[in-house]
């Protein structure tokens, strides 16, 4: 490989503004690639900077690391990924970028209705979960934060209805 295609670990902390060893943790967890110098130096191809990238702003959208990992060994090994190969890539996170979306927007309002007017009533609160009710649809927070996939229709009915459906 020549020169001018790899970067040291120094070189893509620095380009990435990631730290050295969240990259040596990324390297661990088979997110990046490194070869090794005859004397034991890191080198990385500069396209490892577009998959730091995407790893970043993954993260940033609390995309767990197992299923970053996962993308990314879709991408080819050996060449530079393309056009093509990102746009594969992201259209099969379309559906779950989209469910968490719905997510954020469901915790947005319900927040705001209960939270921004700090009355937290039992009454009209979307938190509100009379006779623990919410407990027969699986263990973990399932009145506004659950997965669409994972929520019962009548879950998604009460968020559309508003808060005042959760606890009727």
């Amino acid at each position: 490989m020549s020169k001018n295609l790899e970067i040291t670990v120094g070189q893509l902390a620095s380009r990435s503004g990631v730290a050295i060893s969240a990259l040596h943790f990324y390297e661990s967890k088979g997110l990046i690639r490194s070869r090794r110098t005859a004397g034991n130096q890191r080198r990385f191809t500069r396209d490892t900077l577009r998959r730091i990238a995407f790893i970043r702003v993954s993260q940033r959208v609390g995309i767990p690391l197992k299923t970053i990992q996962d993308a990314l060994s879709e991408l080819p090994d050996g060449r530079t990924p393309t056009r093509d190969d990102w746009a594969r890539l992201s259209s099969t996170w379309r559906g779950e970028l989209d469910d968490r979306i719905r997510q954020l927007q469901r915790l947005r309002d319900g927040l705001t209705e209960c939270i921004g007017c700090g009355c937290l009533s039992l009454d009209r609160c979307a938190l509100a979960n009379p006779d623990d009710v919410a407990a027969a649809r699986g263990p973990g927070s399932r009145l506004m934060v659950a997965p669409r996939r994972e929520c019962p229709r009548e879950c998604d009915d009460q968020a559309e209805a508003g808060p005042e459906a959760v606890s009727a």
